[in-house]
């Protein structure tokens, strides 16, 4: 099936979601009435467009769903809120508060997702602005968290690079916050800022960079520091990719036009890989991230959601097409692209020590789920880590979680920590197990067509015993595994790639790379737990019998022909 490029250049009737952001009035709309409103649980559909701008989505607890029915009661209507956390760093203070939080209008737990921020779900609806007032106690908010905006912008924890790391973080924050929406929208309907605006539009409040529709849809950024891409930074609307020479930060390449989303049944949407455009230096970034994206902002497809990504402005139009338009919107070329290489795509787990003689643990948080269960009370042990360190916790774009900057003084008292809980080494913390990542789906997430973070634990432990079996116990693979064809855990980037179809049912996929630079492709649609274990069982065992030194299983599966090397999402359906 060859893609069809012009398709995603029709602009025929805005969408729905356009009208509801123009009437919007910057943002706000009704929600500050309908908050108040104490008659039902949830607000309206135009409302809950225009919560995202705000770092919220409303959902139900569809376990639920039926019970409710009968009972004829509404759905167990719920919020999730999404914290804005440039660079995935937060203090030991706002995670004691996100913590305290969760206990008190959450659902007891919290969620680190593949963007490096926090999560918490399970919020009520009056409930709300008292969470989002206390956030911002502690310097936390929401702020397109969510929407047709640039969201949370990523990058490398780099745990053992600390001046790198802090270097590219600098850069993350800057980006973010000069991309963050100027409307108040925000502060006037969560913390009781001052009105700028009635009900009607005032000639003085502006979007300078979004303007009054924002953008065609959400929009992503990362950078990354080789030799790890743990941002995935080829899944990014645009990556930046750090340039290191003489142990100095001299710049970065630019990477334009990915994104992991499309549709089932639908060949012209596809997960795409972002590609090199050149060089900048760092202070050229911000400005370099706003033309950029204001590039989308004109050309892309106001008509047609699914076909609005970054991606599919490029693909259509062509990336010399691109060139020229930011050449023009810069005033200059970019440089070529430098040389790096990528070795990795994932967490390295365990003490670290920096440049600076402070020591960094990186944490397993399997699907980035912080709770205590029955044998592991990780959310306790955080606690009481958080109670005693005077360093940053940073939130690892694979879910996990990096304890930074522990002083000498301060280690033996974490590492006692760690061992009272056994955090180190639970039985269940297999390399493949390591490796893998699963969106949160059902039962809140109202796209889920099928589990995903409840369902993959179990799913692994059946892997993990073929690995046993093949002697494979000790390598890894990188497995990842979506309830739908969204991209939030970039299962399309795995070595084994598991994307929702059904209730039970998945589309498998093969042949990502262990660097993040290819993708996965169709192996088997629409199977269950039992076909998938029938598939893998002989796949594995013929990679432990046939595999070449050191190779990895994604290249061992192109290599045999299991499936087709893809560089370039408009081959994935071919």
């Amino acid at each position: 099936m060859v893609v069809t490029k012009s398709i995603h250049l029709e602009q025929g009737k805005p969408s729905d979601v356009e009208e509801i952001k123009e009437r919007s009035n910057y943002l706000r709309g009704n929600l500050a009435q309908t908050m108040q409103d104490q008659i039902s649980a949830g607000i309206p559909d135009d409302d809950n467009r225009l919560m995202k701008f705000h770092g919220s989505y409303l959902q139900d607890d569809r376990d639920l769903r039926v019970e409710r029915q009968k009972q004829k009661l509404e759905p167990a209507y719920q919020f999730m809120i999404r914290v804005r956390t440039p660079a995935g760093i937060a203090t030991p203070q706002q995670w004691l508060a996100m913590d305290h939080l969760a206990h008190k209008y959450g659902n007891g737990t919290l969620r680190l997702t593949t963007r490096q921020a926090f999560q918490m779900h399970g919020v009520l609806k009056w409930n709300m602005k008292k969470n989002i007032q206390e956030m911002n106690e502690v310097l936390l908010d929401s702020i397109a968290a969510c929407g047709d905006v640039n969201r949370n912008v990523m990058c490398s924890p780099n745990v053992d690079q600390s001046p790198i790391h802090e270097a590219v973080a600098y850069w993350a924050t800057k980006i973010s916050e000069g991309l963050l929406p100027k409307t108040t929208a925000y502060h006037e309907i969560w913390l009781d800022g001052e009105k700028v605006v009635d009900n009607t539009p005032a000639e003085s409040e502006t979007e300078p960079i979004y303007g009054p529709l924002y953008l065609p849809r959400k929009f992503k950024i990362g950078i990354a520091v080789p030799p790890a891409n743990d941002v995935d930074v080829f899944s990014q609307d645009i990556g930046f990719i750090a340039i290191v020479e003489e142990e100095k930060l001299v710049g970065f390449n630019v990477v334009v036009g990915g994104g992991m989303g499309m549709t089932h049944g639908d060949t012209n949407t596809y997960p795409q890989l972002a590609r090199p455009i050149g060089f900048i230096e760092p202070a050229s970034i911000v400005d370099v991230a706003e033309k950029i994206m204001t590039i989308q902002r004109d050309y892309g497809n106001r008509a047609v959601r699914k076909y609005a990504r970054f991606k599919y402005t490029i693909d259509a139009r062509g990336l010399e097409w691109f060139e020229e338009e930011l050449k023009e919107r810069l005033g200059y070329s970019l440089a070529p692209a430098r040389a790096y290489q990528f070795s990795f795509n994932g967490d390295r787990y365990g003490w670290t020590q920096t440049g600076d003689d402070s020591w960094n643990y990186t944490l397993f948080i399997e699907n980035g789920r912080i709770q205590d269960v029955e044998g592991y009370l990780l959310m306790t042990a955080l606690r009481e880590i958080a109670e005693i360190h005077e360093g940053d916790f940073r939130l690892s774009p694979n879910q996990n979680l990096v304890i930074g900057h522990v002083t000498k003084e301060e280690k033996t008292k974490v590492e006692a920590i760690i061992k009272q809980y056994q955090l180190e080494n639970p039985v269940y913390q297999s390399p493949l197990r390591k490796r893998s990542m699963a969106c949160v789906s059902l039962p809140t997430c109202g796209l889920a067509m099928a589990e995903a973070e409840r369902y993959l634990p179990s799913l692994l432990t059946k892997i993990e015993q073929m690995m046993v079996d093949s002697s494979l116990q000790e390598e890894e693979i990188v497995v990842r595994m979506t309830g739908c064809p969204n991209g939030c855990a970039r299962a399309a980037l795995g070595e084994i790639g598991f994307i929702g179809k059904g209730p039970g049912k998945y589309n498998m996929y093969l042949g990502g790379n262990h660097t993040g630079e290819r993708l996965s492709k169709l192996y088997r649609e629409n199977i269950d737990e039992a076909e998938i274990l029938a598939l893998l069982e002989p796949l594995i065992a013929h990679y432990a019998k046939d595999r070449l030194i050191g190779e990895y299983f994604g290249d061992f599966v192109v290599r045999n022909d299991y499936v087709k090397a893809t560089v370039s999402g408009e081959d994935f359906h071919l």
